[in-house]
């Protein structure tokens, strides 16, 4: 067997493996309502990783003599809005695009060269070498033809509006946040999960601790569900499987 004929058959009893272990716990829950999943701390949970981003050269805070203000200060009262670890703010996500792209290429190539003898050294080697009804003058004939025809079209619109609260899980050193937020709703046997993640600046919040979801840098939005109808809408593991390993 060749290597690559070994790796595709793990790779086969991989994937049917996986397939056995999430089946047998799909009919575990056959009649009951997909559970939701209990809340954690996003900074615990696999394949969290802090954000580093480059910043400028700290500046410590200082009082002036015969003053309430401290250096970087925006108001005299405290301010309501999410600034630290732990706060929370609305996130409203409103995504609204449209895209039309239509591309049409073609190309044609056609090709023809010939290669003779003629005079004397055409009649010598029509005499000599080639069998009768044979000509030098036409040894050689080539003649190709190339023909590519291409077209692309993309049409796409993508509309969703909601809200959703996120938590600050880290504060950068020039004052930007990082947030994350999950939520997730059950309807009968259908779960609805959204998850917003990002930056955002101070500035941008909002009086009423909210922000824009076009305000947020490094935005990471996810709008799905898993239940019953989002299987039904999902080909089964061996149609999965075999799209991947068919070549054809």
């Amino acid at each position: 067997m060749t290597r690559s004929l070994l790796s595709t058959l793990a790779l086969s009893v991989l994937t049917v493996g996986l397939a056995a272990c999430g089946t047998a716990d799909r009919l575990a829950q056959v009649g009951q309502q997909p559970p939701l999943n209990a809340i954690q701390d996003p900074t615990t949970m696999p394949g969290y990783r802090p954000v580093q981003m480059p910043m400028p050269a700290p500046q410590p805070a200082h009082y002036n003599a015969n003053s309430l203000w401290k250096s970087g200060n925006r108001a005299f009262f405290e301010d309501q809005r999410a600034g630290r670890v732990g706060d929370l703010l609305t996130v409203v996500v409103t995504i609204s695009d449209r895209a039309q792209i239509e591309n049409q290429t073609e190309r044609s190539r056609t090709g023809s060269d010939s290669a003779g003898a003629g005079g004397a050294l055409g009649t010598a080697i029509d005499t000599v070498f080639l069998p009768a009804g044979v000509s030098a003058s036409n040894l050689a004939t080539l003649n190709g033809a190339s023909n590519f025809s291409g077209n692309g079209t993309i049409d796409r619109s993508e509309v969703l509006r909601t809200t959703v609260a996120a938590v600050v899980t880290q504060v950068l050193p020039n004052g930007n946040m990082v947030i994350e937020g999950r939520q997730e709703v059950r309807v009968n046997f259908e779960v609805r999960e959204l998850v917003v993640a990002g930056i955002v600046r101070p500035q941008d919040i909002q009086a009423n601790n909210t922000i824009a979801s076009e305000k947020i840098a490094e935005a990471r939005i996810g709008y799905g569900g898993r239940g019953q109808i989002t299987d039904v809408q999902q080909p089964r593991y061996g149609a999965q499987v075999m799209d991947i390993l068919l070549p054809f």
